[in-house]
């Protein structure tokens, strides 16, 4: 890509992984494509894993982001899950660096702030948020629009890595 930087947003979960792609060049925002990596509950956490690793290299290498950016594990009140998602996104980060991309880490209430200017915004919010950034006709799905969030909340952070200086 010329002139900007490709973003791949991730929303790490261990039944359904959210995935966004935007452009920045400038302070301007493109929508690429979102989307889910679902995994079949049931079957074994390894199994799933795979899944997800699998599905997160096809969406490298298909929209080939030049960075990636995953929202941080927070600790709920189920500790089980919180290992369960911690391992989720350990998979997307090993998927995004073994494809040589860079990988930034952002916490959830960053990318609330990000987007919805406040920390503690619902999914309700965020969503519609996103759609307002960048201009899309739809509501993006939950899981989607999170990961939209998370690239959106990178591009709002870090300056550019392709631009004039990067290197």
């Amino acid at each position: 890509m010329t002139g900007g930087d490709r973003i791949l947003g991730i929303d790490p979960g261990s039944r359904i992984t959210g995935y966004g792609v935007v452009d920045r060049r400038g302070s301007d925002l493109g929508f690429v494509a979102c989307g889910t990596i679902q995994t079949v509950s049931g079957r074994p956490l390894a199994e799933r894993l795979v899944d997800i690793y699998e599905g997160l290299v096809k969406v490298i290498d298909q929209y080939a982001p030049d960075v990636a950016a995953v929202e941080e594990v927070f600790v709920a009140r189920n500790p089980r899950s919180a290992l369960l998602l911690g391992q989720a996104r350990g998979v997307a980060v090993l998927a995004a660096m073994k494809s040589g991309i860079r990988v930034y880490d952002y916490s959830t209430r960053v990318v609330k702030q990000a987007v919805a200017g406040y920390g503690q915004a619902d999914k309700v919010q965020v969503q519609r948020m996103v759609r307002a950034l960048l201009g899309l006709s739809a509501m993006p799905g939950n899981d989607a629009a999170d990961a939209l969030a998370v690239a959106i909340c990178h591009a709002n952070h870090s300056p550019s890595v392709t631009g004039p200086g990067a290197g």
